[in-house]
């Protein structure tokens, strides 16, 4: 008799602080995980991805970050860090970029668990 084992999903380190998203997206981009990069997100979050759209949904941002890492041999890194601005539950993280696009700017909201998720993104914002 063969047994069948069920493969469960390994879990995913979960943002212990605001800024702790910023360090687990370049690790899940970088090992092209789009499971890990989409549970970063809450399930309706926004990101203002590609440029001058709009994406909505963690399904919807999973496919978009599918189409960027296909088509891109890009390896991301660490930015400088910006200071957090918190209220209450939610806190707005942001980035120097290292690409020259500006700066990067998100919004997050801790979870009932006290884990932290974005709930906007801005990727790329380019000075004035």
């Amino acid at each position: 008799m063969t047994e069948i084992h069920e493969t469960l999903p390994v879990p995913h380190e979960t943002a212990r602080t605001p800024e702790d998203i910023a360090r687990l997206f370049v690790a899940r981009a970088n090992a092209r995980d789009l499971d890990g990069i989409a549970a970063l997100y809450a399930p309706d979050a926004v990101l203002a991805f590609p440029p001058g759209s709009s994406t909505v949904g963690r399904a919807a941002i999973r496919a978009v970050m599918a189409r960027m890492l296909d088509h891109s041999d890009v390896t991301f890194t660490v930015e400088e860090p910006l200071p957090t601005v918190r209220y209450g539950d939610l806190a707005l993280t942001s980035t120097k970029s290292a690409d020259d696009t500006g700066t990067r700017v998100q919004v997050a909201r801790q979870q009932p668990d006290g884990s932290w998720l974005r709930i906007l993104d801005r990727p790329e914002s380019r000075p004035e």
